[in-house]
């Protein structure tokens, strides 16, 4: 029976699942493991089951046992992994696509709604008790006819533009590549991101992280947006430039961000804490029983095809 690492907790129906399949080391305290304890765990396991919070560079994927075969990462995004270290020590990497399209979408939709209507102020104020009804009490900005621009429209971005659409949103994008008419609905495509900020009252960051993207959000193209625009970030931290854009909401340039992740979780960029205008969440993308439930049974699921047939559909090294 082969045997994996699990490095972090998942839930119970998960668990029961990998027992019944697996020799497996689960982490029942959910113990962020350190580089070091993780490649000691792991000696004599066939593959680990990995999360977003696992730093598997180069240093620590050189250092792992040699029997270990395939990372099946518990997240649609890999930058916590190398993956040419990986690839020179022929360890699959995999992910979990698709499952988790629809949660995230709705939370980025949530990130919008929030920072457009100021729910961070109205929460607040609401909590306190000390607010009072008036005709311009926390005036908000409408979605309807505003332009929402989505950098990166794969799934979960053109499952935003469907719903931001049906809210009376025109829709803008910018991709590599031109979607064919079913997938764009009607959105407008910009083959430049600078033309795309251009036009962007609200920016749904929603490309993946890459080396190309790291900062894709900085000083300068933060400049081509609207003045008074809003931005929102269902993503990865790392593509944005915190400082840049805490620079931008003190200057007004920005009117307000909705952010789910940020550079260094849980530890964001204390700038974001000082300004009402910022809607923060704790990286509740996928944060449904049903998709979570959904994205460790495909995390399992890509080592049984693994060891079964020596490849898998979600590789992604």
């Amino acid at each position: 029976m082969k045997k994996i690492l699990v490095t972090r907790k998942l839930l119970n129906s998960n668990e029961e699942k990998l027992k019944k399949l697996y020799d497996v080391k689960l982490n029942s305290n959910d113990e962020l493991y350190s580089q070091k304890k993780l490649i000691e765990i792991s000696q004599g396991c066939d593959g680990i089951l990995s999360a977003l919070t696992d730093k598997l560079d180069k240093e620590t994927i050189n250092l792992l046992p040699d029997s270990v075969k395939i990372l099946s990462n518990f997240a649609v995004g890999f930058g916590n992994i190398d993956l040419e270290a990986a690839k020179k020590r022929n360890i699959t990497v995999t992910n979990t696509p698709e499952v988790l399209t629809d949660a995230t979408a709705e939370i980025g939709i949530l990130l919008i709604l929030g920072a457009c209507r100021r729910a961070s102020e109205g929460i607040e104020g609401a909590r306190a008790g000390d607010w009072k009804w008036s005709a311009n009490y926390l005036i908000g900005k409408q979605l309807t006819g505003s332009r929402l621009g989505i950098l990166g429209m794969g799934r979960i971005g053109q499952k935003i533009a469907r719903i931001a659409k049906s809210l009376g949103m025109i829709i803008h994008y910018h991709n590599r590549s031109k979607l064919n008419s079913e997938k764009e609905q009607g959105a407008i495509y910009h083959e430049k991101l600078e033309s795309l900020l251009s036009v962007s009252d609200v920016l749904s960051v929603c490309c993946p992280a890459s080396k190309e993207t790291i900062n894709l959000i900085n000083k300068d193209s933060l400049e081509l947006l609207p003045k008074g625009a809003v931005v929102t970030n269902v993503a990865r931290g790392d593509i944005v430039d915190d400082e840049a854009l805490i620079d931008a909401l003190n200057r007004r340039k920005v009117y307000a961000v909705g952010l789910d992740v940020y550079k260094n979780e849980p530890n964001l960029n204390p700038g974001y804490l000082k300004h009402k205008s910022a809607f923060i969440l704790p990286h509740l993308g996928s944060a449904t029983k049903e998709t979570r439930t959904a994205m460790a049974n495909l995390a399992i699921d890509n080592i049984t095809e693994f060891f079964q047939t020596g490849a898998c559909k979600n590789k992604v090294n």
